[in-house]
Formats: structure tokens, sequence, C-alpha cells
């Protein structure tokens, strides 16, 4: 699945909008309009901006002064600096107001930027000249930022519609001059040159790919606030702290690990504390394990160290309120709950009541024995010996 405004800028077979998916099913950010099919009153006239999507998820706000009749998936010529960019409109209506409300654009500014026209043949072919030179642009300014000895990562390059001016995405720890960079990136590609530094998420997201999960990052697909993740995160969840598992591409945190926190952490407040200590006639027991989906807590005595008693939460805040007003329990075994209830567990088979092994040809050797000496006793009636 690709088009001319996804990265790889290829048409699929069949595409009856020539790479430009009216229906919005090849865009990565892509926002479900719930007020499509809603009709404005009568005297209120329809929201004049519109936004509009680039290259890899870059979005940006643009009005619609000339009311120009726009519908999602249309491409059109908006204003740059300098020049004129072309991207794809991804949506209209109140719900654009909705969305500049959330990235904090006021609707009130005469700085917006505006649509100039619904793009050409002629404006298409100039931008599918400008897209076909950026994975060339690309490798040329690697090789020219290692002539440089620069400390660099180019990741990605985006050629503005009208193939005036090229913007180059790259990732660096430490603080870069580029100067010269600029200046051999310029004579060689005769287009104005923009740098623009971007962090590891920010990188992975326009470069894509697929997660552990199995599905497309979720950054390069609906994610556009990176919230900070720390290691508190997996502790909560009772995950391992291994950087390997916990790592996503961009070598950061997973986002994911965030999903859940809310949920681990209404959880939590039912569990007591793990430093508390439970108070017993046999001795003191210390927390040591804990299951959240279960609702269960082992403890173990401070003598017995590998002996585990499972407690549900339920039983842990009665020993503790039992500690608080002076008693002590007899042992913690008093409080664990037998859940087989004296039954055995029986095992039967649940995949019909064939064998495994019945596909195996069994007796292929002994059959040829049978036949062999069948055929020895026929000839032995036919030939009788005499003695």
């Amino acid at each position: 699945m690709g088009c001319t405004s996804c990265a790889n800028g290829e048409i699929p077979a069949g595409c009856k909008s020539n790479g430009a998916c009216s229906t919005g099913g090849c865009d990565k950010m892509e926002v479900y309009d719930w007020l499509a099919d809603m009709r404005l009153p009568n005297d209120q006239e329809p929201f004049d901006c519109v936004e509009v999507r680039f290259k890899n998820g870059r979005k940006g706000f643009y009005r619609n002064a000339n009311r120009l009749n726009v519908r999602i998936g249309d491409c059109v010529a908006v204003e740059a600096s300098p020049g004129h960019d072309i991207g794809t409109v991804t949506l209209t209506g109140e719900l654009v107001r909705l969305q500049m409300k959330k990235k904090k654009v006021r609707e009130e500014t005469d700085a917006l930027p505006k649509i100039y026209r619904k793009a050409n043949q002629y404006d298409l072919d100039l931008w599918k000249q400008a897209r076909e030179k950026e994975t060339l642009s690309m490798y040329k300014s690697r090789e020219l930022a290692d002539q440089l000895k620069l400390n660099m990562k180019i990741g990605d390059v985006e050629f503005q519609g009208d193939n005036s001016k090229a913007t180059f995405y790259y990732t660096a720890e430490e603080r870069v001059d580029f100067r010269q960079l600029i200046k051999d990136m310029a004579r060689e590609f005769k287009v104005r040159i923009e740098m623009r530094q971007i962090g590891a998420r920010q990188e992975a997201a326009r470069l894509g790919g697929l997660g552990a999960c199995g599905r497309e990052l979720c950054c390069s697909t609906w994610l556009n606030d990176f919230r900070s993740v720390n290691t508190s995160a997996a502790r909560y969840q009772q995950l391992s702290l291994n950087t390997q598992k916990l790592a996503g591409q961009c070598g950061k945190l997973k986002c994911c690990l965030n999903y859940e926190l809310d949920v681990y952490m209404d959880a939590l407040k039912e569990f007591p504390k793990t430093d508390v200590e439970l108070k017993t006639k046999k001795g003191v027991a210390r927390f040591i394990k804990m299951d959240i989906f279960k609702r269960t807590i082992w403890y173990a005595y401070k003598e017995e160290r590998s002996n585990w008693i499972p407690l549900e939460v339920d039983k842990v805040h009665q020993i503790l309120e039992m500690n608080a007003n002076g008693k002590l329990p007899e042992a913690l075994e008093d409080f664990v709950e037998n859940t087989n209830d004296g039954k055995e567990v029986d095992f039967h088979k649940v995949v019909g009541q064939d064998s495994l092994d019945r596909f195996d040809k069994k007796g292929k050797k002994g059959g040829r024995g049978n036949r062999s000496n069948n055929r020895n006793r026929k000839n032995a009636k036919r030939n009788p010996r005499t003695s």
C-alpha cells in the first residue's frame, strides 16, 4: 500500500486517484472525520481552514481564503517560503477547528498561510520530479557529510512541491557546524537548502517500520505527541528491566509502556506497600513478589526464604489490620485458600481421540517378512521333500 503522499512514492495497481487516495486509507496520521455527515445550520458558513498533509506525516493548517471547493484527498498548491508547496487535503470542516485548538494554533491570526489553488497537471508533474530526486539526494548528502567528517546522520530529505527548496532532516548527539555542508549541497543540487534537526523518536516516525507487536509503529501512523517514558512505567507493570525488550526502533523506551500505565496505577492502589512486613506467631514475613491480574502477593518468612506463601490482597489487609490492633495470627498458611477443593485434575485429549503416531506406517518391515514366509510355505507344498 502506497501512493504519492506516502514515503515510498509508489502508485498501487488499480488506484483510481492516480496515487492520491481520496479515502485516506494510505495516509499516515489519518484523522477520522466524524462530523462529515452532519450539516451546518443555515446561518453558519463552513470553516475556512483546512488541514493539509505532506511527506511522512508532516501536517499544516491553511486558510481557504478563495473559498475553493476542496475535499479530502484533493491535491492543492499552498503557500510556502519561498514559492509554493503541494500537499494533500486530509481534513475539512468543523473538525479542523478542533484540531487547531488541540495544536494551539489561533484561527484569528493573519499569519496563517493560504491555499492558492487546486493542483493542476503541471504542478503534479513538477512535484513528481522533485520527489524522484529525494532518495539520490539523501545518499549524496551523506557522502558530502562523511567527506567533511561531520558527526551527524541524515535520515530523510523532502523537496518542496515547486522544486525550489530541499529540507534535510538529521539527528546528532552534539552541536554540528554544517555551514560548509550547506554550501556544498547548494552547489550540488542547485536548490535552496534547509537543515532541520530532529530527535530519535521523530526520525523513527519518518522512517517507519514494524514494532515488536507486528504492527506499524505508532509514531508513524497515529501518535503525534511524544510523552516522556521512564523506567518507572516498566516497574509499575512488573516488567523485566531489559533494555533490548523495552527499547523501540528509536533506541528509547517504547511509547506503548504508557498506554496501560494508568490501569496499573489504579490497580496498585488496592495493594499494600511492599516494605510492610506481616507479623505472625510463627514469624515475620516479608514481601517477595506480586501478580496484579490475579490480585495475589507472595510472602516468605525471614527464616524460610525459599517457602513462598501466596495470599490474596484482601487477606493481606486483614492480617495488617490484626497487626495494627496488636493481634498476631498463628501463621500465614491459615489464610491460604485451596483453589483445587480436593479435586484431582484429570487431563483429556482435546484434539480428537486419535494418537499422534496414527500416520506412521507400522509393521512395514514385518509385512514384507510375512509375505515372504507365505511364499515359502506355498513352494514347500508344491515341492515336498522326501526323506
